[in-house]
């Protein structure tokens, strides 16, 4: 008895063609490879951060020349998106990281709490987990943090004070070199 589903001896695959289950098998394949693909790219590219210019972990310009020039002795500005406080003291300026050296906590400036240094008769820095105070220098005076706040590096370019966020700097006391002069 003859197979009469190729009448003309023509059928697919014989000569070296494909047959649909073939095809849509290498189809499906195909389609599985290239969804891996994006997958991994998707994945790989989600593990580089894309640093907003002036955020935080970068370089920031956080106010002119003549500003900082302008703020008095004891001041303390708090830049939220930079994460940093600016504080004004003698000699210069600190970029003080509002992290806690304790256990990390965001370390709030108090500016009605009595001071802890001789710039102003109030201001100061309580961190709310664990009772840590710091003064204007960013010195611990109270708690059980064992060092002081860490700091930015400052640089002037431009007429502009550029905070380097992404380079703290950790710290075992004051020293003057750590002030920008302005």
């Amino acid at each position: 008895m003859e197979n009469n589903t190729c009448p003309s001896g023509e059928c697919p695959g014989k000569d070296g063609g494909q047959t649909r289950r073939e095809f849509i098998g290498k189809a499906w394949w195909a389609a599985a490879g290239l969804f891996t693909i994006e997958a991994a790219g998707g994945m790989v590219a989600s593990l580089w951060p894309k640093l907003k210019e002036g955020a935080f972990g970068g370089k920031a310009k956080i106010a002119s020349l003549e500003e900082a020039r302008a703020m008095p002795v004891g001041t303390v500005t708090y830049f939220a998106e930079q994460r940093l406080y600016l504080s004004r003291v003698e000699a210069g300026l600190l970029a003080l990281y509002r992290k806690c050296t304790h256990v990390g906590c965001v370390v709030p400036w108090l500016a009605d709490d009595p001071s802890e240094d001789h710039l102003a008769d109030k201001g100061r820095f309580n961190c709310p987990c664990h009772g840590g105070i710091f003064d204007r220098y960013g010195l611990v005076h109270a708690g059980p943090p064992s060092r002081p706040l860490d700091i930015f590096p400052i640089s002037i370019e431009d007429g502009e004070l550029v905070v380097d966020t992404g380079n703290a700097v950790q710290r075992s006391g004051f020293d003057e070199s750590q002030v920008t002069k302005v």
